[in-house]
């Protein structure tokens, strides 16, 4: 990187890399199709050529819809260009050097790395670290969680701080409690950027979720976070809580066949354009099999759970410590 921009160089690498690859990485199910290959938990979308995509579900609509590989980073797993295109060369194994040498070399095993057959991948939980602090702080703090929620969380085994990067971990778990699915997120914001991954190898028909067995109702919401903030709006609602981590329903169905005696769907997405019309079709859909449905997310002002948390939080901490003169 020169003077704080990628050479022509690393963006062709970047933009070289194999974006099922990618796509697996971050725990998608990639399926070949013919001539493109197609995502099981998303399969509106096609991947052309193993390097550019297309979501013909948003056909028309700007900025989601499809692109190259740094596109599918920032669309769904909410990178700026510059932490996808990092991101993209360290997948590639590529290290920057000012050794012309070292870099042709590096550049020929990305190629020998990409043309050979991709290896299984594994699910492998991070390590835990020895306490859940920053974790805490992350989350008490930045997200305005309350310590009571959060450590209430860690308690019932459902999140913990990884030991090596010390992200957060949220743990999502079959009906027996064997944990299938993990995503990490920073404990860090850089620029209201955090980093955010789904653990490789986890099954994405699982999301973190809280079990209400007496209960016929499940909320539905985008990210963990969201789940969180709306359990500490609300404190114990009695209902049924799971986060999607994405905007497809796979985690929804595998749920439903989970407690069939959930009967009602109440759709929490978040207030932008994506998670609007993702809640309006999957209203839809489930209306259609005899579900009583609703759209409910969060007041129009904040785009999600956490936004309406933070600033209630905000507003109830000036109403009742006012500035001493």
């Amino acid at each position: 990187m020169v003077d704080g921009k990628f050479t022509t160089e690393e963006l062709m690498i970047a933009k070289s890399v194999d974006l099922c690859r990618v796509a697996e990485s971050l725990g998608y199910t990639v399926r070949r199709i013919g001539k493109y290959h197609t995502l099981k938990e998303m399969d509106s979308i096609r991947i052309y050529n193993r390097t550019n995509w297309y979501r013909w579900s948003r056909q028309g609509e700007q900025g989601s819809n499809g692109g190259s590989q740094i596109d599918f980073l920032k669309v769904f797993n909410g990178m700026s260009v510059k932490e996808a295109v990092f991101w993209l060369l360290d997948f590639a194994g590529y290290r920057r050097t000012e050794d012309i040498g070292k870099r042709l070399t590096t550049r020929n095993a990305i190629v020998s790395k990409q043309t050979s057959i991709p290896e299984s991948k594994h699910f492998l939980l991070p390590d835990k670290a020895p306490d859940n602090r920053r974790a805490i702080k992350y989350l008490t703090e930045k997200r305005r969680i309350s310590e009571r929620t959060v450590r209430w969380f860690i308690e019932k085994g459902l999140l913990y701080e990884s030991a090596e990067h010390h992200n957060v971990v949220f743990l999502g778990t079959d009906v027996e409690g064997n944990v299938k699915f993990a995503s990490m997120r920073g404990t860090y914001d850089k620029d209201g950027k955090s980093f955010k991954c789904d653990v490789s190898g986890n099954d994405k028909n699982y999301g973190f979720h809280v079990a209400r067995k007496a209960s016929d109702t499940v909320a539905v919401f985008e990210a963990a976070i969201d789940l969180m903030s709306y359990m500490d709006i609300y404190h114990d609602t009695g209902e049924h809580l799971l986060a999607l981590g994405m905007v497809a329903d796979n985690p929804l169905e595998q749920y439903l066949k989970d407690y069939p005696e959930i009967r009602c769907i109440r759709f929490c997405l978040d207030n932008d354009t994506p998670g609007r019309t993702a809640a309006l079709e999957l209203a839809e859909k489930y209306m259609a099999r005899c579900y009583s449905v609703k759209v409910d997310g969060p007041p129009e002002t904040y785009k999600d759970y956490n936004e309406w948390l933070v600033s209630k939080k905000t507003r109830d901490a000036a109403t009742i410590s006012p500035k001493r003169r």
